[in-house]
């Protein structure tokens, strides 16, 4: 099974922001998707779960050969497709054991019995012994007091409950120390398996030498300019962007005034 991107494109607020996206990434792949700021990479993510706000201009995504392109967030959920965010929210008065049950419950495909209180109970119950979590995080407000560490942790729990076929985590390392990082990368190796593909959105190298991606793909303004395998990422933190064909073309192109 396949998550494809055709020759996408999406605007926010009538401004074109991806350009003509063009990836593939497979169940049991492990995609890295690098860039500089404001070259589109969260936009992606947000386009791909279909946030109302980024409208796709053309082209398509299609996960197994079927279109989401029109599909509410919750229907894409359905289909397999799972975003992590870069900032996750906090919501006080929702305890974590209440989010994660619905988010388990509504992610399930429409014909799937709904587990009782109790087999949940022991579903999460093993995904917190998987990631090596105390009890007690579900007792807590949604992300309510959570370090950055353990907002990210809460998201890599969501993310094993619900199983999907396709996760885009957004800048997951985002804002984590080294010990954090570390943690949150074993979380995410310990998720991952021959029946989910990732596409893990990052700035930095550092959380790919704890998560191994078999490819390593470059955005910038709106396309991926470059692919290559785990060597690309180390070839970046060493020398930055600057030499990548069409990356100097493109930032020297300058910016039409708004209207």
């Amino acid at each position: 099974m396949k998550l494809e991107i055709n020759d996408l494109h999406a605007s926010v607020e009538g401004k074109e922001i991806l350009k003509g996206v063009n990836l593939t990434v497979a169940q049991g792949e492990t995609h890295a998707l690098m860039g500089p700021n404001g070259s589109g990479k969260s936009t992606l993510a947000y386009t791909l779960m279909g946030h109302p706000k980024y409208q796709v201009t053309s082209g398509g995504v299609t996960i197994d050969g079927e279109s989401i392109i029109g599909l509410t967030p919750d229907k894409r959920v359905k289909k397999g497709l799972f975003l992590a965010f870069q900032y996750p929210v906090s919501v006080q008065g929702v305890s974590m054991f209440s989010f994660l049950r619905a988010a388990f419950n509504n992610s399930r495909p429409p014909g799937t019995e709904t587990p009782t209180i109790f087999e949940f109970r022991e579903t999460v119950a093993d995904k917190l012994k998987l990631l090596s979590m105390d009890q007690a995080f579900l007792n807590r407000y949604l992300n309510e007091g959570f370090s950055g560490g353990e907002k990210k942790r809460a998201e890599i729990l969501q993310m094993a409950l619900m199983q999907p076929k396709f996760a885009v985590l957004d800048e997951t390392d985002s804002g984590l120390d080294i010990d954090a990082l570390r943690i949150v990368a074993e979380g995410i190796n310990k998720v991952s398996g021959p029946n989910m593909g990732t596409l893990l959105i990052t700035h930095y190298q550092r959380i790919l030498k704890y998560v191994k991606p078999q490819f390593v793909h470059v955005m910038h303004q709106g396309r991926i300019i470059q692919s290559g395998g785990e060597d690309l990422s180390r070839l970046l933190e060493e020398k930055g962007y600057n030499w990548i064909q069409g990356y100097k073309e493109e930032e020297a192109v300058p910016q039409q005034p708004a209207p």
